[in-house]
Order: structure tokens, then sequence, then C-alpha cells
């Protein structure tokens, strides 16, 4: 087994040393999702001669960002370098959303499954599978804001209340109000439709206190 530095959330504290030390000779770094924010990669001695900073991706990332960070990690400032991905037929990434179009291709070109393949139209295949789920993130974040925004119109009426109920010494009106529209709304709900016979007044005496308050059906105004 290689001597070998793993760069993850785990080694947060040590990111800038493990990145710092990944351009000297014999060095292997393993990174995660995690790209070295704000760190160059220094090529160590003779590196250079070597041919300089080799990054190998063993698949490609759902956001085209992250692959670029990675592969923007070699060759940096006139430095000599190498990066390259590979990627499985059965990767999420293919699987879900070009898998089978870029299958298609490698059989109608009579390509062994093992061997490597270096060709534009593959390389664009994946990047607009990346497109798509890059989309796909973004219509879920924007699902999100919507709901947040419905969730803090809750809040600002919640704690409009709250506020209402503390700088007040005397609740009955305010009380009174949150009874009358309770009230109102149970009455709508239940008293649907042109016939009387239709309503529902068993469910209004059943789910209101207007029974225990002694107020009369016939007394509450509907507008």
């Amino acid at each position: 087994m290689f001597p070998h530095e793993v760069l993850n959330a785990k080694n947060h504290e040590r990111e800038a040393e493990i990145v710092a030390k990944a351009g000297q000779k014999g060095a292997v770094t393993i990174a995660t999702n995690m790209a070295g924010r704000g760190t160059d990669i220094k090529l160590g001695e003779g590196v250079k001669e070597m041919g300089g900073l080799v990054i190998l991706g063993t698949e490609r990332h759902d956001s085209r960002r992250i692959d670029n960070q990675l592969r923007g990690r070699s060759g940096r400032q006139g430095d000599p370098g190498l990066s390259r991905f590979y990627v499985s037929m059965e990767d999420d990434l293919m699987r879900l959303f070009g898998g089978d179009k870029i299958r298609g291709m490698m059989e109608r070109l009579g390509l062994p499954d093992d061997m490597p393949i270096e060709n534009g139209l593959i390389s664009r295949s994946i990047e607009s599978a990346q497109k798509r789920v890059e989309g796909h993130h973004f219509d879920i974040r924007k699902h999100l804001l919507e709901y947040d925004d419905v969730m803090n119109k809750h809040r600002e009426i919640i704690y409009a209340r709250r506020t209402k109920a503390l700088e007040n010494d005397d609740l009955r009106e305010v009380i009174l109000d949150l009874f009358k529209k309770n009230v109102h709304q149970l009455v709508h709900s239940r008293m649907v439709g042109p016939n009387e016979s239709e309503w529902d007044f068993e469910g209004i005496l059943k789910h209101s206190p207007l029974c225990s308050l002694k107020i009369p059906l016939h007394s509450i105004r509907l507008s």
C-alpha cells in the first residue's frame, strides 16, 4: 500500500498542509469533493522534470464546477501537468443521464468495453448530462426558496401576534377577534350550498365552542 494523504472534511484543519505537500515527489493525495480552496500546489524538486502534477479523477462529478476545480490543480502558473478522468457506465451520472447514448455510440464504433475512449462527442455528452443534473438541483433550490417564503409569511404572522400579546395588558379584544375569525371560518366551511338542509350544523357544534358559550346559530351572520 502506498503512503498517502486523504483530503476530506475530517482533515479540515490540515487541509492547507495536505494540499501544500501534494506536489512533492512521490506524494499521493486522495481527495473527495474538496479541492484545496485557496492553496496552490507547488511542485517539489524534480517533479517538473518528471512531467508535473498528475490529477486522476475516478468519476465525473454532478457539477462541472467541481470537475474544473480538480482539473485546475495541475498545470498552474505555467507548470507542466496532466489531468485525466475515468468514468464507468455504471456511475450514477452516466446511468441516469447519458449512459445509454454513449453505450450506443461505443457499439456503433465497435469499441471494446475496456478500451480508453477519447472523443469530443462523448465528452460533450457527459457535460450535457452534468448540465441536466445542475438544472435539476437548481430547480430543487428554487422550490426550497419558495417554500421558505411561505414559511416566512407564517412566521411573520405568528411573531406579530406574539408581540401584540406581549405588549397588551388586556388581551380580551385580541382573543375575541381570534375567536370570531375562527368561528366565521368554521361556519363558512360547514354551511355550503343553497339549501339549508345541506348545512352541517352538527359539525359546527362538534368542532366549535358555540354550545358552551350559548351562542344561537341563527345569530351568526355570514358576510
